[in-house]
């Protein structure tokens, strides 16, 4: 308690520097993601789809980021533990925070597209579980964590395949791809529409205190699905192209047609990314703030001061804008040829599972989502069209991610104990 009343202020202004790195690595790595289907599709340049991005990304941190965020992420420790010794949890915080952000700096220079979710993660794990005592760490939450590894990459995988491959049959592989596109493609839409819809609202929407029930979801889900997909439809009559073209040409058409509903997606996806993933960073931050402003009093939620969404924002958006260009490349590109067909197979297949996950509560990773979606549209082609030595080395990084945050995360929780006691 001493070390809080003593230091209370410059142990804030520290989490506040290393939460602003965390949301600088969440932007160049996190966010990437997000638009590396876009660039590697063509749909978007790399410019564009940065700046789409970072408008979307911030609005949906800033916007919808939650009026009150849960102290600790996911409920990977017990802070029942923590009670007489407060300062423990904000030298933990900051370290956890400190550690992913590292990490994320270097996997993000590396084009490694890793998990922040389990970056920050391990890292609390780390500090929990050496610094103080491994009955801190709720190690059943863990497990779940590492099954992700095998389980949210394989249904993204499978739906972007089975989507990939109904656009072939009913669309690129018969003799008037055109026609069939301006028949189709509504329905697409309509899918799209409601997925995203109900990304926003399960993702989004509820940090704005507005909880919808089940129902109420769905049925908001469906009427934005049927505007969306009756608004396609006119705009798709309306377009000029010659249907007795060469196939080729007609190939070329229908596939701008899917590059504007990936520009849809990938606003959507940001938006709705935005306002969860911001919390990866804000979360030990606001932690760090309430324990602190509370006299070491720890808390189930803290009120988020002010300043604090605007800078997990402000960070994500720099992090993106500076450093995020190697993980679009190998997103976009690195892992198999993409076009906008099959950036949007795999941008709705991710959608898809992360309404899945919101309800069954499976631990998720937008990262690893997405990575399998591609992985699921490589697939569709055959092996021989993914990049066996990138796919490798991603699967590598998500391995090593837990126990980098957790090895950096120890060492720095020490230092800090050193360097304040």
């Amino acid at each position: 308690m001493e070390i809080l009343a003593n230091y209370g202020s410059t142990l804030v202004i520290i989490a506040a520097v290393v939460g602003f790195l965390m949301a600088w690595g969440i932007g160049a790595n996190d966010v990437a993601n997000a638009m590396g289907t876009s660039v590697g599709s063509k749909a978007l340049t790399i410019k564009q789809a940065i700046i789409i991005a970072m408008v979307f990304e911030f609005a949906g941190a800033y916007l919808a980021g939650g009026e009150v965020t849960s102290t600790i992420r996911k409920g990977i420790i017990d802070t029942a533990y923590f009670v007489d010794i407060p300062e423990l949890l904000v030298f933990g915080m900051i370290s956890a925070l400190f550690a992913a952000a590292i990490w994320l700096l270097v996997a993000s220079a590396l084009g490694w597209p890793v998990s922040t979710t389990h970056s920050i993660i391990g890292a609390i794990i780390g500090f929990a579980a050496i610094g103080v005592g491994p009955e801190t760490v709720t190690w059943s939450a863990v497990g779940g964590i590492v099954g992700s590894w095998v389980v949210t990459p394989l249904i993204s995988g499978v739906i972007a395949f089975l989507i990939f491959n109904s656009a072939q049959k009913l669309i690129f592989d018969t003799d008037n791809p055109l026609a069939k596109a301006k028949q189709y493609v509504p329905f697409y839409m309509f899918l799209a529409g409601m997925i995203l819809s109900l990304v926003t609202i399960k993702k989004g929407l509820k940090h704005v205190g507005l909880e919808l029930g089940v129902a109420e979801g769905y049925i908001y889900a469906v009427v934005v699905a049927v505007i969306v997909a009756i608004i396609g439809k006119v705009f798709i009559n309306r377009l000029n192209f010659d249907e007795k073209a060469k196939k080729d040409s007609q190939y070329v058409n229908v596939e701008k047609v899917f590059a504007i509903l990936m520009i849809v997606t990938a606003c959507c996806m940001a938006f709705a990314h935005g306002s969860n993933d911001v919390a990866n960073a804000i979360g030990p931050l606001a932690a760090v703030a309430s324990v602190v402003e509370n006299g070491g009093e720890i808390t189930a939620k803290s009120e988020l001061v002010w300043w604090i969404l605007p800078l997990g924002g402000l960070g994500i958006v720099a992090g993106l804008a500076l450093f995020g260009h190697k993980v679009i490349a190998t997103i976009g590109s690195g892992i198999t040829h993409l076009t906008p067909s099959r950036g949007f197979a795999a941008e709705l297949a991710a959608a898809c599972t992360v309404v899945i996950a919101s309800g069954t509560g499976l631990p998720i990773s937008t990262t690893q989502t997405l990575v399998g979606a591609v992985l699921g549209v490589g697939m569709a082609r055959g092996i021989a069209a993914i990049n066996i030595g990138v796919v490798r080395n991603i699967v590598i990084s998500w391995v090593v991610t837990l126990p980098a945050g957790a090895a950096m995360s120890i060492v720095i929780f020490w230092a800090l104990q050193a360097a304040f006691t």
